[in-house]
């Protein structure tokens, strides 16, 4: 037997399609629309948040047992914030010029549906185990369409990836430019992330009929 179960696998793998926070669920929205322009800053939201719903998931089921019901918000909001500071710490310490590009959303993961959600729906009624599969499928889930997004943007809003020119030089007119490609400068506006999500969206639910919504 493995170290995953069938059904503890699921819980990793749901989360990246069928059952995907952003585009299934709907939570997550903001950070998808504020801080795709760019694929590295995506990356590292999305490894923030793998961090911090990973281990907060874990320490909140650690803790099911001994929380009063009565405050069991306020814990579970001292915990996601204490892992998210160490996280803002760990890049003003090693990754400054991206923490300031990042700015108040690695704060706003604190507030992030997607977290307190699984805290509440999971991790106060399952293992620590399950509750730490649990925590890296729905972040793993949810960074993964920040990372397409992301990379949709800017590659064709900038013509890079993590900033190195991959499409060839607007200026000299090399690459696709000397076929006269231009950027699409709309790419890099926050419309546009919603627009792309919404595409992932329609091919989700193109390929799985199951997804559609009876009315």
């Amino acid at each position: 037997m493995g170290l995953l179960s069938k059904k503890d696998a699921k819980l990793i793998t749901d989360p990246l399609a069928d059952d995907n926070p952003i585009t299934i669920q709907v939570l997550g929205i903001c950070s998808a629309l504020a801080i795709t322009a760019q694929l590295k800053p995506s990356i590292v939201m999305a490894v923030s948040v793998i961090f911090v719903l990973g281990v907060g998931n874990v320490v909140i089921s650690l803790m099911r047992n001994i929380i009063p019901s009565k405050i069991r918000i306020i814990v579970q909001l001292v915990v996601v914030a204490t892992l998210v500071i160490i996280v803002d710490q760990v890049l003003k310490a090693f990754a400054y010029e991206l923490s300031k590009e990042l700015s108040v959303f690695i704060g706003l993961i604190i507030t992030n549906c997607i977290i307190m959600g699984r805290f509440e729906a999971f991790a106060l009624g399952n293992g620590p185990w399950r509750s730490f599969l649990d925590g890296i499928g729905n972040a793993a889930g949810y960074g993964l369409i920040l990372i397409i997004v992301g990379f949709f943007r800017e590659l064709f809003g900038s013509g890079t990836l993590f900033g190195f020119k991959v499409l060839g030089d607007s200026v000299e007119k090399t690459g696709l430019y000397a076929y006269g490609y231009e950027n699409n400068g709309f790419m890099v506006l926050p419309p546009m992330a919603l627009i792309v999500v919404g595409i992932i969206i329609w091919v989700q639910r193109t390929r799985n009929k199951e997804l559609i919504e009876e009315n």
